[in-house]
């Protein structure tokens, strides 16, 4: 998360007199990468993916999960572990390897070295992700384990919930009325990031979730377990005075967000073109992934009326002030900013032509200082409001020891502002000094909790952005509907209750279906996707660099915006809807007929495919309906949507033995989901 420094960071007060020297030497140390690296072409496909873990101490005597608080001395023993697997193969770029996270009680892992284009290595992210959890497993204490959960249901609860217990009045950093300083990544940065949050918006974050009301829950539900007479530190009154909203949820810290875990991936592109066509493409895909990998029901020992949790991050370290919110008028401060620095993405940032002006539809302030300079220094104007968007935020860490730097050597101030921008997707430009290229960052999807669909997500999307970019397919819709489906994708079951709004036709002008062919039904030789009809060889990697799509013949005219999308639902998006669209699923079927494929590797992603498919129709149900039916079918639940000790002590037993194969969920996972050993991998995956 983020870049962690050795040094002193400044509190919120002596930080914010060095922000204007930070976005103006970021503006400049962008503007030196792109000058070197803005012609750079012909990159090849790595990628990869970051799986978030939970460590979870079980108390069998207790009957009680409660977080490992263990981060700094497993992450130790890992490192150690890591570095003798690589020097005994003398191959170190390929074991996987572990990162430090925000919450103490998280690890985030990475395959070590990036995936190629080669099929293979799609068949090998599962292994890999299995190798990983095998290796922290192997290296915790025999009564914990590594879970791959969205959110921890009894975070933030009265009673013990943490191995070991530390009580809250002690969250110096966030001033939390439920969880305490130690939950914290001790790393200088985590605290400074939490209590400068708080500090520069001038009260504690505040997030609320609708409660799910259940037959025997009070109404209205004023939350009991919320010490609303504590008076230690000045914010305590917040909750009181109407921060905590009744029938709702409440929670107060950035600890609630930046404690939740997700699966991410990212992309390198073949230039900057390409990353800037994958990244618009895949903005309206990051909220249908949300509302299909949906996993996150539960909240603070309740259980709440969403299935997801960005909401919750965006409140947990959203900073902005009363007058930035809208509450206050101006005064102090520069702009009113529609949405958390945790949020989803506000501007298309492609120069070619299907990215019409119309699709940008919704407030999003720039520095127009910034805006210039970037105009000034040859930069387009999408690019230009983009970077000028992310630099209307303060720094919120600043280390003395980086202040003055050499602009030509290094991008830390431009990543400072540019990796606390958390969105729905990220563009990121290449490091200094670096081999990497210009890259993509997907971050929408919620972490499942078995490495099998992990796995199955991770190679939908890399396929599906493949397919994209071959066919030129065409996925702009206004970013307020965007933004709607963003809401929508959170709420309840979204997958059989919610529409989304969708492209109708997803081919330019001059660019044939790979469907619409009277030989083709996605499973023929591949089409030239320029809608020449030329059969070309298949190929044996999955392709970096593509052709744009052909621009409209001169007079013709592109109709109104409006008339461009209508709202379907998951199953129609992902499955097809008659004659009239495809399915994305579909639409990967027919690329992998431009590959080599064999048939026992087509059948290994068949069986990926099958849980998205079924999945997205509804026939298997998310993680986060999963989760609520089995609190509320248990023994000990009183339909009163409390989530006790006991019931999510179970939980988490059966969560990790579904992964472990120990026990079969048909609801959720395909029957034919074997947990296969780790052992005996081929370097590693």
């Amino acid at each position: 998360m983020g870049l962690l420094y050795l040094g002193t960071p400044l509190a919120w007060d002596d930080a914010k007199q060095y922000a204007d020297h930070v976005r103006t030497h970021g503006i400049t140390q962008f503007l030196h990468i792109w000058d070197n690296l803005k012609d750079r072409f012909g990159d090849e496909l790595l990628w990869g993916d970051e799986v978030e873990y939970m460590v979870v101490a079980f108390d069998n005597e207790e009957k009680n999960a409660k977080l490992s608080l263990r981060q700094t001395e497993i992450l130790a023993k890992l490192q150690s572990i890591v570095n003798d697997i690589a020097s005994d193969r003398g191959e170190k770029a390929s074991v996987p390897t572990f990162h430090p996270e925000y919450g103490r009680f998280m690890l985030e892992s990475t395959p070590g070295s990036p995936y190629t284009g080669e099929v293979h290595d799609l068949l090998t992210v599962e292994s890999n992700m299995r190798y990983r959890r095998h290796l922290a497993r192997k290296y915790l204490k025999p009564n914990e384990v590594p879970l791959t959960m969205t959110s921890y249901p009894r975070l933030g609860t009265q009673g013990v919930f943490t191995e070991p217990f530390y009580d809250p009045k002690d969250a110096v950093s966030s001033h939390s009325l439920f969880v305490p300083e130690e939950i914290t990544n001790p790393h200088a940065r985590f605290p400074t990031l939490t209590a400068n949050i708080r500090r520069r918006r001038g009260s504690k974050v505040a997030i609320n979730l609708p409660l799910f009301i259940d037959k025997q829950t009070p109404r209205p539900f004023v939350d009991p377990s919320i010490p609303w007479d504590r008076n230690i530190y000045p914010e305590d009154p917040e909750a009181k005075q109407g921060a905590a909203l009744v029938d709702h949820v409440y929670m107060d810290a950035m600890g609630f967000g930046m404690g939740c875990s997700c699966l991410q991936l990212t992309f390198q592109s073949c230039n900057i073109t390409h990353a800037r066509r994958l990244y618009d493409a895949l903005v309206p895909i990051a909220p249908i992934m949300l509302a299909v990998t949906a996993a996150s029901p539960l909240w603070r020992g309740l259980i709440a009326d969403v299935d997801c949790r960005w909401d919750v991050v965006a409140g947990s370290v959203d900073d902005r002030t009363e007058e930035e919110r809208g509450l206050k008028p101006l005064q102090n401060d520069r702009f009113r900013i529609p949405k958390s620095r945790y949020g989803s993405v506000s501007l298309y940032i492609s120069d070619e032509w299907p990215n019409r002006p119309e699709y940008n539809d919704i407030e999003a302030p720039i520095d127009a200082g910034i805006f210039e300079r970037l105009k000034g220094h040859g930069i387009d104007a999408p690019l230009a409001k983009h970077i000028s968007h992310l630099f209307i935020r303060d720094p919120i860490v600043v280390f003395s020891e980086t202040i003055h730097q050499d602009d030509t050597a290094s991008n830390d101030h431009f990543e400072n502002i540019q990796s606390t921008n958390w969105q729905t997707v990220r563009f990121k430009p290449p490091p200094v000094n670096s081999p990497i290229g210009w890259r993509v960052e997907f971050r929408s999807m919620e972490v499942q909790p078995t490495d099998f669909e992990n796995a199955a997500f991770a190679v939908f999307v890399v396929l599906l952005s493949r397919a994209i970019l071959n066919y030129n397919m065409n996925l702009y819709i206004p970013i307020s509907k965007v933004d709607e489906n963003m809401a929508r994708a959170q709420k309840r079951d979204a997958i059989n209750t919610q529409k989304f709004y969708f492209r109708k036709d997803v081919f330019p002008p001059g660019v044939q279906s790979p469907l619409s062919s009277p030989n083709s039904s996605g499973l023929s030789s591949p089409v030239d996707p320029t809608g020449n009809g030329i059969l070309r060889p298949k190929s044996k990697k999955l392709g970096n660099c593509f052709p744009p799509a052909p621009k409209p013949e001169a007079g013709q005219e592109l109709g109104p915006v409006e008339d461009e999308y209508d709202e379907y639902t998951l199953d129609e998006i992902f499955n097809g809807k008659g004659e009239t669209f495809p399915g994305l699923i579909q639409l990967i079927y027919a690329y992998l007929e431009t590959l080599e494929v064999d048939e026992s590797e087509r059948q290994r992603i068949e069986d990926y495919m099958d849980l998205v498919k079924r999945r997205a129709s509804g026939a298997l149900q998310t993680p986060a309906t999963w989760m609520r039916n089995f609190v509320r079918s248990h023994p000990a639940y009183k339909f009163d949507s409390v989530v006790s000790q006991e019931i999510n002590y179970d939980l988490m037993v059966a969560i990790d033995e579904i992964e472990r194969g120990e026990r079969q969920a048909p609801e959720f996972i395909p029957p034919h989901h074997v947990c296969k050993p780790a052992n005996g991998m081929k370097n590693g995956v």
